[in-house]
This record gives C-alpha cells, structure tokens and sequence, in this order.
C-alpha cells in the first residue's frame, strides 16, 4: 500500500477546484473507496469551504508529531492524510483516549442489565480490598465515570509507582483519600483501571473481550492491542491501539446518536449523560462529563476524547462533523510541546471554519441539530 505521506508535501495534490484529496484517493484501492463509510469526496459537496479545507490540510502538515488526520461530515470521510510514514492500516496508541471508549463500554452494560445504575456503589466488586474502609466502598460508578472518588491519583507524579506495582487495582483502591467520593475532580488513571475491573467482573469477561465483541465487531474494527497489567487485567483507560479509521468511526458513533448502519450499539440517553457537564478539570478549563471533554473550540460546543501526546477524537454535533487525529509519541521534535495547543488551534480556527462553510449544506446540518433532528441522513 502506498503511503500517502511518502512525500514532503503529501497535501500538494489536493485540486483546488473540487478539492478532492488526490494524496488520500491514491493510496487506497478502489474496493476500499468504495466502502460506504470511507467514500473520499469532494469537500465541498458536502457544505466545506474547499480552500479552507485545503488550508487546514497544509497546516496539519507542518505539525511535527502528527501522524493522522481524518474529518468526516457524518458518514463521509472528505479528508484523509498522513504524515511521517504512517499508514491507515497501523495502530495508533490512543492514550488517554481510551477513558471514552472505556465509557462507552460502561453505557453498553447498563443497558444490558449487566451493571445496575451509576449510583451503584463498588463495594461489593471488591469485598476483600475494601473489607476495612466504608468510605471507599461508597465509591460509585458516577464517580469513577467522573474522576471524583476522591482517591489520590495515580497519574502524574504517581504514575511510575503505580504501573510498577504488582496490582494495579489493589494499588489504586489502597491509596489514600485526598478527598471525600463525590468532592473535586482528581484525575486519574488508576480511577479507571478500577472501573475496567468492574465491567469484567460484571460481565464475566476480560475487558478486551467484552470491547471487541459488544462495541467494535458490531463498528466493523478490531483492537489492535492493548497492554495489560502484571496480574493480567486489561488497562481500561490507557494504552489501547486502533487504526485511524477505526477512531473516526468511534466519534462517527457518537454523532449519529449510538448507530451504526441501522443497527443500535449504544443508548442515545448515554451519549448526552457522558456529554453533560459534572466538573470542571482542575488541570485545564474544560467540562468533564462521563470520561469526555467537552469545551467550546471556534463558537461551536465539541466533545472529545484526548490522549497524551495529541491523541483525539473531535465531535461537533451542530456541524455533522467529526475530526480525528493521531501523533507520534517516539518522534516529537524539540519545541512540541505545545502540539496539544497547536492541534486544538487547528481545530478551532481552521477544521470548523472550513466545515461551517457557507454553503446550504452546512446550514442544513445545523438547522437539523438545532431541531433534535439526529441521524446520519442528509437534510
């Protein structure tokens, strides 16, 4: 398979005119262009400013540690690019982009009955670990969801001691409490960890298992791997590997309300219970909701999830639109470390400006958002 990055300016032959990605189109056959999902069109047949677009193209370019760059109108993918010798058939390691997945797994098992309610403590999951502590044991679903437990962290300056011990699920119960279960937002790795040990307790299966079967075989992916802790339990919220495509396809979910092709994967009610605002971060200004950000990015309201390194997954509602992006996290060059930054610029001050357009199209999508009117039809 060709690259689509193999040369300098993997952008250059984008054609003004229809702005067609010609660098994108090149490097996959036709049967995979003819995948209904993954349709390479024109942006602006479907309400893009074609040159705005084509901007926002040849800026991601420039961003060093960027490997991937997708956008997508609903179900239409109309830019698809990569860059420092990445292909669209190699994993990416999401980070702590994998907490959303992790949610969405938590919504697929409340609605099968498997997990009762959010308020359902965790307690009786772990009757020998927190035998001694009450406080603890009070800890529910809606606070693992929404990093308030109060326990001390096991991320940042933790991090290492952590992931270096024998257990890391006895290791994140038998921290301190830094605050009272339901207090400030204390993120967290270990929180969700905890809460992947939970699903495959409820479930009776490992988490990877449970993932693959009830979320990304019926989304048409498959993980790629994911690492595992030394007492061989899954990490839950790091560390999980998906193509590109397999996370545009996640966001695509989320978008079109829970569906995928007709087929129902996830209650629509999940998506606006994760999307709701129930903290602020205490590390940057955005919402946290059910493990996803959500923040305003150029005048719009967006959902995403984010990984370290510049791991994401962007979802505008109002727009139809849905941006993902991966970066390297062995090749970051010196002056990157503002590439979070530099990324969310791109989003807000080129992707969705491009994407609102104007264009009948564009207009059409917002009037159907601001209706209530969800789904992957076009207006």
């Amino acid at each position: 398979m060709t690259n689509a990055a193999s040369s300098p300016r993997p952008w250059a032959l984008l054609t003004v005119a229809g702005l067609v990605l010609a660098s994108t189109l090149a490097a996959f056959p036709a049967a995979a262009q003819r995948t209904a999902t993954w349709r390479a069109h024109p942006g602006d047949a479907h309400g893009f400013d074609a040159f705005a677009l084509a901007e926002a193209v040849d800026r991601a370019a420039s961003l060093a540690p960027l490997t991937s760059l997708l956008v997508a109108r609903g179900d239409t993918t109309v830019a698809e690019v990569y860059f420092n010798g990445r292909t669209a058939d190699r994993g990416a390691n999401l980070k702590s982009a994998s907490k959303s997945i992790l949610s969405a797994l938590t919504g697929i098992a409340l609605a099968d009955g498997t997990l009762d309610d959010v308020t359902q403590p965790i307690g009786p999951f772990f009757p020998t670990l927190l035998a001694d502590a009450p406080q603890k044991q009070r800890i529910t679903l809606h606070d693992l969801l929404t990093q308030q437990t109060g326990l001390e962290s096991t991320s940042f300056g933790n991090y290492g001691a952590w992931v270096s011990s024998d257990n890391w699920v006895a290791n994140a119960l038998r921290r301190p409490m830094a605050d009272r279960p339901g207090g400030e937002m204390i993120y967290s790795t270990g929180t969700t960890h905890v809460l992947g040990a939970v699903l495959s307790r409820a479930t009776g299966q490992s988490l990877r298992t449970f993932a693959q079967e009830r979320l990304f075989d019926p989304l048409g992916v498959r993980i790629r791997s994911w690492q595992r802790s030394p007492a061989g339990r899954y990490f839950g919220g790091n560390n999980m590997a998906l193509t590109p495509r397999a996370l545009l396809r996640f966001g695509q979910l989320y978008l079109n309300r829970g569906t995928f092709r007709g087929r129902r994967i996830l209650p629509a009610a999940w998506i606006d219970r994760s999307w709701r605002t129930y903290v602020r971060s205490t590390y940057n200004n955005h919402q946290y909701g059910y493990l996803w950000f959500t923040h305003l990015f150029g005048g719009e309201q967006v959902a995403f999830a984010w990984g370290y390194g510049g791991q994401y997954v962007f979802v505008v509602p109002r727009l139809h639109l849905v941006v993902a992006v991966t970066s390297s996290l062995r090749t970051r060059p010196r002056g990157s470390d503002d590439h979070n930054e530099r990324i969310l610029r791109l989003l807000a001050e080129h992707l969705i400006p491009a994407a609102r357009g104007d264009s009948p199209v564009a207009n059409a999508w917002a009037e159907r958002y601001a209706l209530g009117l969800w789904g992957a039809s076009p207006p």
